[in-house]
């Protein structure tokens, strides 16, 4: 089931048991109906959501990554990150256009990835979001130097230079399933093993001490914090994030006015 969440203000008469998050826009327009083939009006807009996938905590960072979608486009990646525990979060990253953020991966309080693709009937050109600060900037790396129908299954790292990632290629003759190693923390990858079976791979690792889940009666997504055998509130969110529709035609061009008549003689 996909997490759904938008990215505003909790409307008014929602519980108002944790930190909001500030009014993060969500619109898209002309441009955006037009390339993914919406059918959207102004009477009767396309609602944009958020789907939340992953979230990790650095210590000093906590970040949650997903994309913003329609009923049946994604129309963007979209990554944020919060330093007071999930009161006020910031986009450090641009979202990329028609993708999906998946994985979180944090080795040390500098070095991390995050796992994504381009999204479509076939998920492609699979990438990773690379940090060497701590998350404050990120550094987009592509899998492929062309189109390739692939997704990561799950990536890992042993140090900031040594990593694995298990793809999933269709179409590819060699194995659907591959296994690649980087030493070189996540810049290049040499092909390590090929199956036509799926590759056994580490369990993922979990993140106990945070989760993010949905309240129902609020109609939020929650993104929550262990303290001990309690959650305590860490970010929510509301589940409509905006709408698609088209931009208001411009107003008429002022009319001249007709020139007065000269005064009788």
């Amino acid at each position: 089931m996909k997490h759904w969440l938008a990215l505003a203000m909790l409307a008014a008469g929602a519980p108002q048991s944790a930190p909001q998050a500030g009014p993060i826009a969500a619109v898209c327009a002309d441009a955006e109906i037009t390339d993914f083939g919406l059918e959207c009006t102004a009477e009767e807009p396309c609602p944009v959501y958020l789907e939340l996938a992953a979230v990790e905590n650095t210590g000093t960072l906590l970040f949650v990554a997903g994309n913003l979608h329609t009923d049946s486009v994604t129309l963007w990646s979209l990554l944020l990150s919060s330093d007071d525990g999930g009161v006020t979060w910031t986009e450090p990253h641009p979202r990329i256009r028609g993708a999906s953020l998946d994985q979180v991966v944090f080795i040390d309080f500098e070095n991390g990835w995050i796992s994504g693709y381009v999204t479509g009937s076939i998920p492609k050109d699979p990438f990773l979001l690379k940090t060497a600060d701590g998350g404050k900037t990120w550094r987009r790396i592509p899998l492929f130097e062309d189109t390739a129908f692939a997704s990561i299954e799950q990536f890992w790292f042993e140090t900031k230079s040594r990593g694995f990632l298990i793809l999933n290629r269709r179409g590819a003759s060699a194995g659907r399933h591959q296994k690649l190693e980087s030493m070189t923390g996540g810049d290049s990858w040499m092909m390590r093993e090929v199956s036509p079976k799926p590759i056994a791979a580490p369990r993922p690792r979990s993140n106990g001490d945070w989760r993010i889940r949905i309240d129902s009666p609020s109609k939020t997504f929650r993104v929550e914090r262990r303290a001990g055998a309690r959650w305590e509130p860490g970010g929510s969110f509301p589940i409509r994030a905006g709408a698609c529709k088209p931009a208001p035609p411009p107003p008429p061009p002022p009319q001249p006015e007709p020139p007065k008549e000269p005064p009788a003689q």
